[in-house]
């Protein structure tokens, strides 16, 4: 049994757009909407319109991290083998989700799996957030097959066979219930941004594979909640990514990671400076004294994370500088890291 969930906030007009594509492509699965409290008339139109579809109402906006862990827990006792997280901005193609279902019941050491994410204002092109699977380098920054940094690629076929990754995007997610419950869901914490990379290292650092499914292919607007250049989202992003590395990290790689981190955070801070963008500037600079005040809050949890790893090399973490690749080596797309 699958369970379809759809996190909304005052997400109205996204639900109008796009649930009738969920409704009439997804068979086989429950289609779930957990509404994080809005304050619009998602309610109503959910009630009105989409009278077949179940509604979980959360007493507060729990963000996106603690939003679908308090979705899930409601459905813990329900008999539910895989859990689907669905963002409200995504239309999907027929048959979407059967590829992803198969590839899990086919391999039980495949803990998540996503499809390949396009553009929808731009079908041929590949979506940011997720594309045809996501990856890391060494100093924490994430990029996928289909997209480096801003710099997002063509859909030419190149990434349409299957593929181990890194992490699987949160705006189509498919993911074990015993694997998400095992992991302990997302870090609520984190509110929104790298969640889903955070738990992706967890289970991957424990031996569980993720697989990026490019036969199943969805259609992604992105942005939806906060605009790529709004400072609150770089405040997330800097802040959750340090969070990020700091629980997962290996001990004799920690210190050298977080030495790079501060240069590389300040020479970010200063093209944004030099830019005259303060919002921005001022997001980093928050973020790095927001990490160094809830880092200790995290000790356990990186100490549990390091007590259960079983892989200390994990291959789909590209050992090398992105930031050097890209700019100093022009290579501008996933293919030419050869990685």
């Amino acid at each position: 049994m699958t369970a379809v969930v759809i996190l909304n906030w005052n997400g109205a007009a996204m639900l109008r757009r796009f649930l009738p594509t969920v409704v009439r492509h997804t068979a086989g699965a429950d289609i779930i909407v957990a509404d994080n409290a809005s304050t619009d008339n998602s309610l109503q139109v959910l009630r009105e319109e989409f009278a077949g579809v179940r509604v979980i109402t959360l007493p507060q906006n729990y963000g996106f991290a603690e939003g679908y862990n308090k979705a899930f827990e409601a459905l813990r006792d329900e008999g539910y083998t895989h859990y689907v997280l669905l963002n409200s901005d995504v239309e999907v193609t027929p048959d979407w989700l059967s590829p992803l279902t198969a590839c899990l019941d086919a391999h039980p050491d495949v803990a998540a799996c996503q499809p390949k994410v396009l553009a929808h204002y731009a079908p041929e092109r590949f979506e940011y957030a997720g594309a045809a699977g996501g990856y890391i380098d060494r100093d924490g920054y994430p990029f996928c097959r289909g997209r480096l940094f801003g710099r997002v690629e063509r859909d030419e076929g190149q990434y349409d066979q299957s593929a181990d990754i890194f992490w699987a995007t949160g705006a189509a997610l498919v993911i074990r219930r015993e694997d998400w419950e095992g992991a302990g869901g997302l870090d609520g914490r984190f509110f929104a941004h790298d969640e889903e990379i955070d738990l992706c290292w967890r289970l991957r650092s424990r031996g569980r594979r993720i697989v990026c499914v490019p036969e199943s292919v969805v259609l992604h607007v992105g942005g939806g909640t906060l605009p790529k250049d709004n400072p609150r989202k770089t405040y997330l992003n800097f802040r959750n990514n340090l969070l990020m590395l700091y629980k997962n990290l290996p001990e004799d790689r920690l210190a050298s990671v977080m030495r790079r981190r501060r240069w590389l955070d300040a020479v970010a801070w200063c093209r944004f400076v030099f830019t005259g963008d303060w919002g921005n500037a001022k997001a980093i600079r928050r973020a790095r004294r927001d990490y160094r005040r809830m880092r200790a809050d995290f000790v356990r949890e990186r100490a549990e994370n390091l007590r259960l790893t079983t892989v200390t090399h994990i291959a789909e973490i590209y050992d090398h500088s992105l930031l050097s690749a890209y700019y100093l080596r022009r290579k501008r797309t996933f293919s030419a890291l050869n990685f």
